[in-house]
């Protein structure tokens, strides 16, 4: 009888990836009680962006630019359509927000985030909100990003109260980073290793 389960083998993982688009520009306010510094970075140097890419993401299963060699990775982020926005506060980087224009008329967020301690202090949408005015200067007939059930618990309600509108769901069914060593086994305790 099928009851509309699907087992997933051992080392995978299976995430709800949802897909939201904004199709005209919002104005996001921003609360924010401290003061954030959001710089666009070009060119960046890989170990650099690896760092701030798992200091942000190590707690979703972020695995995707772990598992990318230096050639393919640069690639990408060297290309000119590719705009990284860094949010740091008190000296120290602690987000970013990457836009992938490579194909437009759209535009992809293809990656957002902000480190832990940065959680709820304003942070994300402040960097949102600079991120997005930029990305609408490219006159984009839409924006969109995806987000999954691996992702913050906040992830997908963030991004509908600031305008997104969810049209796609998915089902990912990945290696795990943390059985594949890309990852340390006790990351994000809230997934369990199987």
């Amino acid at each position: 009888m099928n009851d509309g389960y699907s087992e997933v083998p051992p080392g995978k993982l299976a995430n709800v990836v949802t897909y939201l688009e904004m199709r005209t520009p919002k104005a996001i306010a921003t609360s924010a009680t401290v003061e954030f510094v959001v710089r666009r970075v070009e060119r960046p140097d890989l170990d650099w962006y690896r760092n701030l890419y798992r200091r942000v993401g190590e707690d979703w299963l972020w695995f995707s630019r772990l598992r990318m060699r230096d050639e393919e990775l640069r690639k990408i982020l060297h290309d000119p359509a590719v705009d990284l926005h860094v949010l740091s506060y008190a000296g120290e980087d602690r987000g970013f927000l990457e836009f992938d224009c490579r194909s437009m008329p759209d535009i992809e967020i293809a990656f957002f985030g902000v480190t832990k301690e940065m959680i709820g202090k304003g942070a994300g949408r402040a960097l949102m909100a600079q991120g997005l005015q930029n990305a609408w200067a490219h006159k984009p007939e839409r924006i969109w990003v995806h987000t999954c059930t691996s992702d913050h618990p906040s992830a997908l309600a963030f991004y509908q109260k600031i305008g997104f509108v969810a049209y796609r769901r998915a089902v990912e069914i990945a290696d795990d980073p943390r059985i594949t060593g890309e990852l340390p086994r006790t990351t994000a305790s809230h997934v369990p290793v199987l």
